[in-house]
This record gives C-alpha cells, structure tokens and sequence, in this order.
C-alpha cells in the first residue's frame, strides 16, 4: 500500500509539472499566434524519459542531493516564460483593452463573460473559453506563470518520495527554506521588472538571466542534507576538514552570496545607479539583500575561526600517546 501511494504521488507530481509547462507554452504559441512554437514541447520529452526511468528503477524515489525531475520542470517552462516577458516588454501598447485581475469585481466579470457565448456544443465552449483566457492581461498572465512555477515547486518537492537517506527533519527544513526562497525569487521579479524603462531592453534579460540563475537552488539539496564523516571508531580521533564539518552552513553562504542575495543585491544597484530608479522599496530590498550578504560573510568568519581551535586540539589529543 505503501509503495502504491509513493508511486502514485511521482506519478501525480510529473504529471503537473508537464501540465503546467504545457500551458506556458499554450500560452507562447497564442501570443505569439505562432504554431511552431508548439516545438517546445521538445522539452517535456527528457521529463518524460526521467519520469519513466525513475518510477522503474528507484520505484518514484527522488535523490539525495540532486532532483533532476524538478531540474527538468524547470528547463521545460523558463523558455516559455522567457518568451512570455519579453513579448510583453515589446508589445505593452498594445495591452490597454485588457482585464486586469487585481480585484474579485473584475475577476468575477472574466468569468460571467464566458457564460454569454451562445450554444453549448463543444466547439463553442472551447473557443468560449480561450476567449476568456485572452481577455486576461499579459502581465496577470505571466504572474500567475511565475506563482503557479513557485508553489508547485514547493508542493511538488513534499509529494516526491523521500530519497535514500533523507529524513522527514531534513525534508521539512528544505520546505521551509524553498517557501522563503520561493518569496524573495517572486518579489525581486516582479519588483525589478516593474522598475524597467522603455528604453532599456537590455535591463530585462539581464534581471531574467539572474532569475533563471536564481531557480538553479531548487534541484539542489545541499543545504539541508548533512554529510557526517565515517569511521570515527576503529582508527580513533580523525582529522576533520571544514567543508565535511560544516557542509551545509557553508553551502547555505554559497548559496545566498552566488546565488541568491549577492545578484540581487547587484541587480537592484545596477537599477539604481546606471538606470537611474530609485524609489523606498527598491532601496529596502537593496539593503535587505545587502544585510543577507555581509551576515554570510560574518557567519562564515566564524565558522572558520571556531574551527582552527577545535581542529588544533584535536591534533594535540592525537599526538598525546
């Protein structure tokens, strides 16, 4: 019963992975009312062989340090949300008769407008329904694309069988650091591409190449998972390095200075100085990230100076016969 239900959550959390990566390029390929853009879903076709790869082999079961499956999720749609942006960049005139989901009065009116389209024969309530779907601004649009990615990340981590050697602590301190990661990501995407000017195309792609740097944290569970050294009894005390002592502080540093804060803190200075945008958010989130960054530093300071001593000590006790 057990492994039925493990089975059936893998088989569930690839499965709406490939659905909503679909949608994301439904979406491109009526922007762009372009069929040929139906080729990205190419993509899906590695999700795919995974899917079947690891339900065979490892029974649904994610890995340890690695889920190429949320990898391939991400391969699959950032193309589509590439897209989806800059098309929304280079066409924003042309959205001024759209309907913007920002209250349940207006969210309310895109639904009851759909109950208007006559007969109730298949062929109408499709074509019903992607006339309801294209009155929806672009940028709700590409919004909910980015929320959706997010949360299902999130969900879709907690559905997937535990790899070998993970616990339950460690998967939901891995949650918990994805929910946090998962805010700042949406808030620095939507704040920063919010700030971009007209005249500065190339602010978008560099903001967007962070971001997609930015989701490379979520296949990667190095943070949480620890990696205690072996064989501590047979041959005495062992001489321990720091990146196996402190292996998870030390990528959860990695991951905020290279990653995360430490882009995003030059992203919003690169606004703010050669862009010229300056306004009370975007300096408080400049100095958020700014904060993250030197607490890393400082907490990697310690690390090191605490470790000397202990590894000194432990070097004299085994010298001592």
């Amino acid at each position: 019963m057990i492994r039925f239900v493990k089975f059936t959550c893998a088989v569930i959390t690839r499965a709406l992975f490939i659905l909503v990566s679909l949608i994301g390029v439904w979406r491109v390929t009526w922007v762009k009312n372009d069929n040929t853009y139906w080729l990205l879903t190419v993509l899906f076709l590695p999700l795919a062989v995974e899917m079947i790869i690891t339900l065979k082999r490892r029974k649904g079961k994610d890995y340890k340090w690695f889920s190429p499956v949320i990898l391939l999720f991400l391969i699959s749609i950032i193309p589509s949300i590439w897209i989806l942006e800059l098309h929304h960049r280079h066409n924003k005139s042309r959205n001024t008769q759209c309907k913007k989901l920002d209250s349940w009065e207006n969210v309310l009116r895109v639904i009851t407008a759909n109950t208007t389209t006559g007969n109730l024969t298949g062929q109408n309530h499709v074509k019903g329904f992607d006339q309801l779907l294209s009155t929806v601004c672009p940028n709700d649009w590409i919004l909910a694309l980015h929320q959706i990615l997010l949360i299902l990340l999130i969900v879709g981590k907690w559905l997937l069988p535990l790899g070998g050697g993970v616990t339950r602590d460690e998967l939901s301190q891995l949650l918990l650091i994805f929910v946090g990661t998962a805010a700042d990501i949406l808030e620095f995407t939507s704040e920063t591409l919010s700030d971009v000017k007209e005249n500065s195309p190339q602010l978008v792609y560099i903001i967007l190449a962070i971001w997609t740097w930015s989701m490379l944290q979520f296949p990667l569970h190095l943070a949480v998972v620890n990696s205690k050294p072996a064989g501590e009894g047979e041959e005495g005390i062992q001489k321990i390095s720091l990146l196996t002592k402190h292996s998870t502080d030390i990528w959860t540093i990695v991951e905020a200075l290279f990653i995360q804060d430490g882009p995003f803190l030059v992203v919003r200075l690169t606004v703010m100085t050669y862009f010229n945008v300056f306004h009370q958010m975007l300096i408080f989130f400049a100095i958020k990230n700014f904060l993250v960054v030197i607490l890393n530093l400082y907490r990697l300071a310690v690390i090191c100076q605490d470790f000397r001593p202990a590894n000194s000590s432990i070097e004299e006790v085994a010298v001592v016969p």
